[in-house]
């Protein structure tokens, strides 16, 4: 006998419900995609010092300009609430304590991986770009590359490149936010 499975999708309202009432582990990291629950891989050691290394550095060099929220809930959409490594803000005076950071609410989202790169690149990065981050870094640590996506569409980024060790971005948003790239891999 062959038991059909339905999936129960959930909105972000009913998700955020969920969290608030406790039904989710304190440990828990997880992100809803696609309306279900995802949960996440663990952090490793490389990938931890990268997002503390990236939030010294961004919070430093973009002081009163910006929030920089380290892996905290962003609402993307009705359906999608990602938990990005390091997601720079239009800076709020309430430091989003009124409500949860948006899309719109956001100039860069950074994703460190070690095991997800593939995940981030197709799952991730096409929905930031359809709610129109500017601007997306995929710090990819087995390859030692940061992967870059600007000008969002609703289809993609229309610019994407690979950025190495001894190469420096500029970040769109910030145009003078120039960095090297062995400071965000680390040395």
């Amino acid at each position: 006998m062959f038991v059909e499975r339905v999936r129960r999708r959930f909105s972000l309202p009913e998700y955020e419900r969920l969290i608030e009432t406790g039904f989710f582990g304190a440990d828990e990291r997880l992100e809803l995609v696609d309306g279900e629950i995802v949960a996440m891989n663990p952090i490793g050691v490389r990938h931890a010092a990268c997002v503390t290394r990236l939030n010294a550095l961004l919070g430093r060099r973009l002081a009163a300009r910006a929030v920089v929220s380290v892996q905290n809930p962003l609402a993307i959409d009705d359906l999608h609430e990602f938990q990005p490594d390091i997601a720079v803000l239009h800076p709020r005076a309430d430091y989003y304590a009124g409500s949860r950071p948006t899309a719109a609410d956001t100039m860069l989202v950074v994703e460190v991986a070690d095991t997800t790169v593939t995940y981030d690149r197709s799952v991730k990065v096409p929905r930031y770009a359809a709610a129109g981050v500017a601007e997306v870094w995929v710090a990819d640590l087995r390859r030692d590359v940061i992967m870059v996506y600007q000008a969002p569409t609703p289809q993609g980024y229309a610019v994407s490149r690979s950025a190495r060790r001894g190469d420096t971005h500029v970040s769109q948003p910030f145009p003078d936010l120039a960095m090297e790239i062995e400071e965000i891999l680390g040395w």
